[in-house]
């Protein structure tokens, strides 16, 4: 929670409690908490994708569109509120009202400018954009969506510090300070190591690595697993399944088996089925009578993508 520029303990709108005769802290407490919105109190929904599947699912599907890690926020400030002073973010931030209006006040290279946010607007704010912005005359609920860039100095700095790791961590020499020709002639000999290694990197072999550890951190998202699980029984040719959002479908040969990219972990199936994986890579929405396959064979992979997360049941 904050107000006025300032974020409040949180002490101030949580309590303690036990469960299972185990001691808990951080409860929110609903009574601390509506007494401080009262008061002029916004209200910080942080992490928001986590807790509620629409938002989970916008932005996974955001994560994939974009290739940088997404997160949401939600902001309920009181009438005529104000809860964050002037500041910025280290990210990009999409800004959607969905209830009540704010105005902004935002800070650019030309000086502070003014926006108004009504219901259904929505505002983007570039990395470091100065901003603060005030509820009007109801209640105000703005949803944010962070994007959180990697950069080319990132992926550059990772790969080359890995390089940089297989340099030898041996003492400089000594009597350099006298003869510092000494040191230069042992750093001429690294430098030139290390840009060969450098060179000698594969782009495309990079940019495999960055593609696999990005969708291979996403976070595993299984609403209703258990309802689909239950629906596996009843399975047919004509049961409509959609592709999980967020749940990437890439496709890599090894050998006889095809490894199956979904997000959290690998699944590795006989390279027989890869013209039916690749339907299911292309396809938000499918049957298993869509694949080519046989129907029993059909069935058999639809089922394993089911209770692997891939798919879910159209319900």
């Amino acid at each position: 929670m904050a107000r006025n520029g300032s974020v409040l303990p949180e002490s101030s709108f949580t309590r303690g409690g036990s469960l299972a005769g185990k001691p808990l802290t951080g409860l929110v407490d609903p009574v601390k908490l509506m007494r401080l919105h009262d008061g002029g109190a916004t209200i910080v929904l942080q992490g928001l994708q986590r807790y509620w599947t629409p938002v989970g699912d916008l932005v996974a599907d955001l994560e994939l569109e974009l290739g940088h890690p997404c997160q949401a926020n939600a902001y309920l400030t009181p009438p005529g509120a104000q809860g964050f002073a002037v500041h910025s973010d280290s990210h990009d931030v999409f800004v959607l009202q969905t209830h009540g209006t704010k105005f902004w006040e935002i800070h650019g290279d030309g000086g502070p400018g003014e926006l108004l946010l009504e219901p259904g607007v929505v505002a983007y704010l570039p990395t470091g954009t100065p901003h603060a912005a005030r509820a009007q005359e109801a209640v105000s609920l703005h949803l944010t969506i962070g994007i959180n860039q990697l950069t080319w100095r990132s992926l550059l700095q990772r790969e080359v510090g890995r390089l940089l790791d297989e340099v030898p961590d041996r003492h400089l020499p000594a009597g350099y300070l006298d003869a510092p020709t000494r040191l230069a002639e042992g750093l001429g000999d690294h430098l030139a190591a290390l840009a060969d290694a450098v060179r000698r990197l594969d782009p495309a072999a990079v940019a495999d690595d960055q593609a696999d550890r990005f969708l291979g951190g996403r976070p595993p998202r299984l609403p209703g697993a258990l309802l689909d699980r239950a629906s596996l029984a009843d399975l047919d040719a004509t049961t409509r399944l959609r592709r999980r959002a967020g749940r990437p479908c890439a496709l890599a040969d090894a050998g006889d088996v095809v490894r199956v990219l979904i997000g959290d972990r690998v699944l590795r199936v006989p390279a027989r089925v890869r013209p039916a994986l690749e339907h299911v890579a292309a396809h938000r929405e499918l049957a298993p009578g869509d694949l080519p396959l046989d129907p029993e064979s059909a069935l058999v992979l639809c089922r394993r993508l089911v209770r692997e997360g891939l798919l879910e049941v159209v319900r």
